[in-house]
């Protein structure tokens, strides 16, 4: 199952046979960019708002429209980056170190083009590599079994718990709690109820939109109200250029900026692949490696626009090759991830290496929306970036967030009618508030409590096979490996490396 440039092709054309598909890029692309540029609003809060609805939509539009978003937030952090000193996401925290001096220095239009070339480049380069390599790692995960299946849900339990928290324990305690909170329901073999309490609207299980829209979105407006609670928000716009070129992305800037794009892109690249890590590690790995690679690293952090293009590039490459265990393996590597496959599963279709062969069509028309969501977001933020941070300088936070409360509980209840589910996002807002307060991972427990139903699965496949023998995950090859990853990764964030080498005279 080799990548074929007619199943691209042919997905430009089932694109162009589908006007709602069209304006779903489009509309993805502006609002992801809008909401990216809001510091403190999240993309995966976005993305949890506007998941509801995509279940009313084909699942080509509703796929598309989170995928275009999931790229433009991360190109749209740089923007409050940027202009505020105040990154929209995670994703851009590092493009503030230099894109904020040179903003201050009357350069904002020289940073936003550079960042925008450089989130352009980097995401189409990740996007092509999704579109060579998907197909045909998927044709050789055809051949594996569930004690494979489970032995690589285990392996991502644990990397993604021990890598996107600070602290491995609270990321490993976020992500069983994600797979204790997926058992509330009805055991779909024995039909038992299991952590229900007696209460009737438990026994289905708990959904996934009021989690969702409870710890990105109530928790994040938690998180918001405390900030600024008693004062007020002020973001002033950057100073007005002093001439012409201060503003635009001249062939000198392309020059020193295009070797640097092309290696944090590949770094980005990586990093997207490993589940757990994402956009925010890749910038700062991006920018650190950059900038020790530099001729002239004191110029760093204060405004050099390769210290733009290094994070923006990395961040943006992440995008393509993170859907790549989504769509060969069934294992979301972050959030956004997550919740697109929960979109695949409520259209009934089934994520894994299969896919590609039972819904390759709209898997290849999902590539061609990427590529054209990709021009869409880079041509918004090169002519509207300066409009868009205006428009936001000008919006006080006690308008924004109240907003988003009440179109997140909307979206909640539109999904079932059900003010359970209202109540449900609210329980779950506390948590992701608590969460947030005392450092335990959102994300890590987010893509648990999907992947847990599968691993379950997995698991009782696994055992009928070998009739109650655990050891069955030890007499196959693959799944000793995909085990051996996940102790070995729990081992390097546990262990003391330091302490070690320095007790042993190792510098």
């Amino acid at each position: 199952m080799n990548a074929n440039p007619l199943d691209l092709l042919g997905g430009f054309v089932t694109l162009a046979g589908d006007p709602l598909a069209l304006t779903m890029i489009l509309a993805g692309a502006l609002f992801g960019v809008i909401v990216g540029a809001i510091p403190g609003l999240t993309t995966a809060a976005a993305i949890a708002i506007v998941l509801p609805v995509t279940f009313y939509m084909e699942p080509l539009s509703g796929l598309v429209l989170l995928y275009v978003i999931g790229k433009a937030g991360r190109y749209g952090g740089s923007i409050a980056a940027i202009l505020f000193n105040t990154p929209g996401t995670s994703a851009a925290a590092a493009t503030q170190i230099d894109g904020h001096p040179l903003a201050l220095q009357g350069k904002a239009g020289k940073a936003i083009k550079v960042g925008t070339f450089a989130s352009v480049s980097g995401d189409l380069f990740g996007d092509f590599l999704l579109i060579c390599f998907a197909a045909l790692i998927a044709s050789w995960t055809l051949s594996l079994g569930p004690p494979e299946y489970f032995a690589i849900y285990m392996m991502a339990f644990v990397v993604i718990g021990s890598v996107v928290s600070d602290s491995v324990l609270r990321g490993l305690i976020s992500a069983a709690f994600g797979i204790l909170i997926a058992t509330v329901g009805l055991d779909f073999i024995s039909g038992a109820n299991r952590l229900t309490f007696g209460v009737t609207n438990l026994m289905g299980g708990l959904s996934l939109v009021p989690v969702l829209i409870g710890v990105f979105v109530v928790a994040e407006v938690l998180v918001q109200a405390e900030t600024h609670a008693g004062k007020g928000r002020k973001l002033a716009i950057a100073p007005k250029p002093t001439c012409r070129e201060d503003s635009m992305l001249e062939m000198d800037d392309v020059r020193r900026c295009a070797p640097v794009i092309a290696r944090s892109s590949v770094y980005g690249s990586i990093i997207g692949m490993m589940p757990g890590l994402g956009s925010a590690v890749a910038c700062f790995v991006a920018y650190g490696e950059e900038k020790r690679r530099a001729k002239r690293p004191e110029l760093w952090g204060k405004g050099a626009v390769e210290g733009v293009a290094a994070p923006e590039a990395a961040n943006n490459a992440v995008s393509g090759p993170a859907m790549i265990p989504l769509l060969t393996l069934g294992i979301p590597g972050s959030t956004v991830g997550a919740m697109m496959m929960g979109v695949f599963l409520i259209h009934g279709i089934q994520v894994g290496p299969s896919i590609f062969t039972q819904s390759g069509t709209i898997i290849y028309a999902l590539f061609a929306a990427g590529l054209l969501g990709i021009l869409c977001y880079g041509l918004i933020g090169w002519f509207m970036s300066g409009l868009v941070g205006r428009m936001i300088a000008v919006l006080p936070p006690r308008l924004i967030y109240p907003s988003v409360l009440m179109i997140g509980f909307l979206a909640t209840y539109s999904v079932r009618n059900s003010l359970f589910d209202v109540g449900v996002s609210i329980v779950f807002g506390v948590i992701g508030y608590g969460m947030r307060r005392y450092g335990f991972s959102a994300a890590a427990f987010v893509i648990s409590f999907i992947l847990a139903p599968g691993a379950e699965q997995a698991l009782r496949q696994s055992l009928r096979m070998s009739g109650d023998d655990l050891g069955i995950f030890l007499e196959r090859p693959i799944a000793v490996v995909f085990l051996g990853i996940g102790v070995f990764a729990l081992l390097a964030r546990s262990l003391p490396w330091k302490r070690i080498c320095e007790r042993e005279g190792v510098t």
